[in-house]
């Protein structure tokens, strides 16, 4: 300590000149690190808000459409009717197998209760119905006859539910979107040698690709529940593909999220009313009937094979269940679960 009266010898401490040449360089350097992370972050959120606003837009014009609606007085509830369409010898690799134009191997009838689960009903293809037009037939002429329009209207008399939305998958193309998505698991207890479908099988579950997952889907003639049979595979199949499509996997994946929106939109023909956002509902809805607190299944069914003369071999829906049945669809008043079934199955 200095004595007093004394001035000390040490020099006194000094600050930095903020003037001086090496301050104000790293400053400077602070300043541009903290407008590049600021400017990166920017680009990021804009990035982030840009990449799904766009992926919509360009979603929204690769949707194709179709007349379909019937313009009937709407029931309660939102009804949406799928139709999984084969075309025989078109794109996607189906073979010709002597079938002459487009048909429906599956009909699904999707229902968003206002209050209940949701259901997703099969309707066998072969149901035999009331055509408007055309009398007594198959469900599947309906279509063959006078394509979305008159399937739409036919299932509309059959079930007393409107229809507000549709939506025509191509089995052909259901094949690349299989492959979009990274291929799928199914299941099937059996084994199956089927050359007409393609389909060949060891009893069990099994990861596939498109083209399997196609075969997987038409063959009927292997299975003993034929028709229905088929459907619930179509139905385990779409099923499959919804189960790998969800926002977490896709989120950091632009590629994937391309490939998979111009696969789906190729596959897929919605009516004329619907859009972008009317898809996305129809998907949720579509989990919610696949999952534990859904209802699954067919509508009562009361023969595999009626015969009513002139058509062969039809399915018939149990006259007096099935519009009750149906009465409960609309009003959200099924338990969730299983529904329906093959006679004796």
């Amino acid at each position: 300590m200095p004595r007093p009266g004394f001035r000390s010898s040490a020099p006194a401490p000094t600050l930095p000149d903020a003037d001086a040449p090496g301050v104000v360089s790293a400053s400077r350097r602070r300043l541009r690190r903290g407008r590049t992370v600021a400017i990166i972050a920017l680009v990021a959120l804009v990035a982030l808000v840009a990449w799904p606003v766009g992926l919509l837009v360009w979603a929204s014009g690769l949707l194709q459409h179709t007349p379909a609606l019937s313009g009937a007085t709407d029931t309660p509830g939102t009804t949406y009717l799928l139709a999984g369409t084969d075309a025989r010898g078109g794109e996607g690799g189906i073979a010709e197998d002597g079938t002459e134009g487009q048909r429906t191997d599956t009909i699904l009838l999707l229902h968003v209760p206002t209050s209940g689960p949701t259901a997703m009903i099969s309707l066998p293809r072969d149901s035999y119905v009331e055509v408007p037009g055309r009398g007594g037939s198959k469900l599947n002429s309906a279509f063959a006859w006078g394509g979305a329009p008159l399937l739409v209207q036919t299932v509309e008399g059959l079930t007393g539910l409107t229809v507000d939305h549709y939506a025509e998958i191509g089995m052909g193309g259901v094949s690349h979107l299989v492959d979009a998505v990274g291929g799928v698991n199914l299941c099937y207890d059996g084994d199956v040698d089927d050359p007409d479908s393609g389909m060949v099988w060891t009893a069990g579950c099994h990861d596939v690709d498109g083209p399997a997952a196609l075969s997987f889907a038409r063959m009927r003639k292997a299975d003993p529940q034929g028709d229905v049979g088929r459907a619930l595979r179509q139905r385990q199949l779409i099923g499959a593909v919804m189960g790998k499509v969800s926002p977490s996997s896709l989120v950091l994946d632009p590629r994937g999220q391309v490939a998979l929106v111009d696969a789906g939109t190729g596959a897929l023909t919605f009516d004329e009313d619907a859009g972008v956002l009317d898809v996305a509902r129809l998907a949720l809805a579509f989990r919610a009937a696949n999952a534990e607190g859904g209802i699954t299944g067919t509508p009562p069914i009361a023969s595999m094979d009626h015969r009513p003369g002139g058509i062969g071999s039809t399915v018939l829906l149990d006259p007096e269940a099935t519009p009750e049945f149906f009465a409960a669809i609309r009003d959200g008043s099924l338990p969730p679960g299983q529904v329906g079934g093959v006679p004796g199955a």
